[in-house]
């Protein structure tokens, strides 16, 4: 088991039926061909003493490349995904164009073994999906956050 922790945020628009979440697909040589189960959550790692909320907001902005809209986070928890590495996700309400991301880049030795660095984007695509579709995209250790973002957005039309 790894003690590395990622923080990140689900974006969400829309009620009921019509919600939709704004997913990653995964960039880098490993995810290029791979579309099922490729799909992410923005996130990313934070050490130390930093909060995980504020290492979820500048997770979110430096892999899309564009602040998270104004809002309260809703914590979805935390779930240890297959590498080991804690993942802790937060819903948030609001909108945001997938035309205007930057995504951040990393770098790696690729091919593996030539010796070569190469950088590649942290995302290379992102969009709005339905739940369903998005069960169908998303790594499936972050399925959790889909299914716990349906029980909050039920319980708070339950309140109304």
């Amino acid at each position: 088991m790894t003690g590395k922790r990622s923080a990140g945020i689900l974006l969400y628009r829309g009620t009921g039926p019509a919600t939709e979440v704004l997913l990653g697909h995964m960039g880098g040589p490993f995810w290029a061909a791979k579309d099922e189960h490729a799909w992410s959550v923005p996130k990313g790692e934070y050490e130390g003493d930093e909060l995980p909320e504020v290492a979820a907001r500048r997770e979110f902005q430096e892999e899309l490349g564009l602040p998270p809209p104004a809002g309260d986070l809703r914590p979805l928890g935390t779930v240890r995904q297959t590498g080991g590495k804690l993942v802790t996700v937060w819903a948030l309400a609001g909108d945001l164009d997938p035309e205007r991301i930057t995504p951040g880049t990393f770098a790696m030795e690729w091919p593996r073994g030539s010796g070569r660095t190469r950088e590649f984007p942290e995302v290379d695509r992102v969009a709005w999906l339905d739940l369903g579709r998005a069960r169908t995209k998303i790594v499936a250790k972050q399925q959790v956050f889909l299914d716990r973002l349906g029980e909050l957005l039920d319980g708070a039309a339950g309140t109304r």
